[in-house]
């Protein structure tokens, strides 16, 4: 059985990058998964002169070896002016000096939620583009639109049946990639 890492890029305690996720792996049918919130990480701004003097944070050496124990990942990023956050893209920064193939061999679905229509679409372009660059092979991506309106917090579950079954049709095929 594969197993699969699945995480939001986000540092919020709220983050509803991180609801998606969560509400995903509960709907894995044919793999394990191991759900990593990357908001409890200790985790300082990466700097050439940091890691000179200090080396590499626990936390990246632990999410690390997370990542090389999954088959496959699912990532969902959330926006910060049409990017991903600085905090995602200071774990990114870490992980790729700890092994520039950090990613290598990996197989990713990767999601993107925000409350506007646009559903992140912009963060998920750009990692989409990113990170390849790692090693990963990105099967699928979905951005999904108007959190608020498409999510119920309260049942914690996809309430737009639309959305829902599409998202669902893309997380079969990626568990399937994964055999």
């Amino acid at each position: 059985m594969s197993t699969i890492l699945a995480f939001a890029g986000s540092n919020s305690s709220t983050s509803i990058n991180h609801q998606l996720v969560t509400y995903l792996t509960t709907q894995l049918k044919e793999t394990s998964f191991e759900l990593f919130k990357l908001s409890d990480m200790d985790l300082v701004i990466y700097s050439e002169d940091e890691e000179r003097d200090n080396g590499f944070p626990t936390s990246i050496s632990q999410i690390y070896k997370h990542i090389q124990a999954s088959e496959g990942l699912i990532i969902s990023v959330n926006e910060h002016n049409s990017n991903p956050s600085a905090f995602f893209k200071n774990v990114l920064d870490w992980l790729s000096r700890l092994d520039r193939k950090f990613l290598e061999g990996k197989k990713l679905f990767l999601l993107s939620s925000s409350n506007g229509a646009r559903g992140g679409m912009g963060s998920l372009e750009v990692t989409k583009n990113m990170l390849p660059r790692f090693g990963a092979e990105i099967v699928d991506t979905f951005s999904f639109p108007s959190f608020k309106e498409n999510f119920s917090v309260e049942e914690a579950k996809i309430s737009n049946n639309e959305i829902k079954n599409e998202i669902l049709e893309k997380l079969h095929k990626f568990e399937i990639a994964l055999k």
